[in-house]
């Protein structure tokens, strides 16, 4: 199946969706975010897994990443952030609520977005960041390669660029980062051409941290959640879903074996099984009863 790539402007701001959606396709309407430095392309996978089980599904690049617009200087990053989920989720569901699943950065997205009214139908938090003190950033910052290639004052050619930039990557966000394959790092990197972007992404960091120290209020959160983590996650430890778990003994928890920060590229098959497994589940559980409890996984 093809993925429809296309431009869309929600509330002001152009952005770039990725959608599987037609004949043969169903399921509540399923938003797909993404974390900090990544795009809308590292759901690529999933969503093919999605589209062969049978469910629908829309990602976007959040502002500030991909081809999005720049987020606007002079407001936090995280409601500018909800804000567009709102919109979108208004213009995707065609009156009925989204399941919105988001990771790192896009999971905080997620658990924010359920805060306000109207609620997604349920959210899938994965590895979201958020939780305990964020070290995703520091260990970005004090990369080797990327100090080296900010400290240099030579021009940097763009497969230069792109090539230290796929290796910090592969290192930070694989449990196993030999196994990270070609395709997938150059996805990711597809959306950095300079120096200048490197800076950019970094200053832009910087600027998110202090949003992610304590940022939920979990008695907000009515509607269904699945947690999905990896256990060898070393951006943001597992050990912070206790924090969810306790506040929402209702949440469903499937923590991945030797998967780390970003398990919709290390294993796509299972995050999409999950995906679609809670979505039915979604669809399956009376509007009146939206907490329905469930055993942890």
């Amino acid at each position: 199946m093809v993925i429809d790539e296309r431009s869309v402007e929600i509330d002001g701001v152009r952005t770039r969706l990725l959608e599987l959606a037609g004949p043969g396709l169903d399921g509540p309407p399923l938003l797909l975010l993404h974390g900090f430095t990544d795009s809308a392309d590292t759901w690529r996978p999933v969503m093919l897994d999605l589209a062969a089980r049978g469910q629908r599904s829309v990602a976007i690049d959040l502002p500030g990443f991909g081809q999005a617009d720049r987020l606007l200087p002079d407001e936090p990053m995280l409601p500018q952030y909800v804000r567009l989920v709102a919109g979108l989720s208004a213009l995707i569901g065609d009156g009925e609520a989204p399941v919105i699943a988001g990771n790192s950065m896009g999971g905080a997205t997620a658990l924010l977005a359920a805060e306000g009214r109207p609620s997604p139908a349920g959210i899938i938090p994965i590895d979201p960041a958020g939780f305990d003190h964020p070290r995703w950033f520091q260990l970005i910052d004090q990369q080797p390669l990327l100090r080296f290639l900010l400290s240099d004052v030579n021009p940097v050619p763009t497969p230069l660029v792109r090539m230290i930039l796929a290796q910090v990557f592969r290192q930070l966000a694989f449990a196993h980062p030999l196994r990270a394959r070609r395709e997938v790092l150059a996805r990711f990197t597809q959306h950095y051409e300079t120096r200048r972007d490197v800076r950019r992404i970094l200053h832009t960091g910087r600027r998110l941290l202090p949003e992610l120290l304590e940022p939920f209020d979990h008695s907000l959160i009515e509607c269904p959640v699945l947690l999905i983590w990896g256990d060898r996650d070393r951006m943001v430890s597992h050990r912070g879903s206790r924090h969810l778990l306790a506040a929402l003994p209702s949440t469903e928890y499937e923590l991945l074996a030797d998967v780390g920060h970003c398990p919709q590229l290390e294993v796509p098959a299972r995050v999409g099984e999950l995906i679609h497994d809670f979505c039915v589940r979604v669809r399956d559980t009376p509007t009146e009863d939206p907490r329905r409890e469930v055993a942890h996984g």
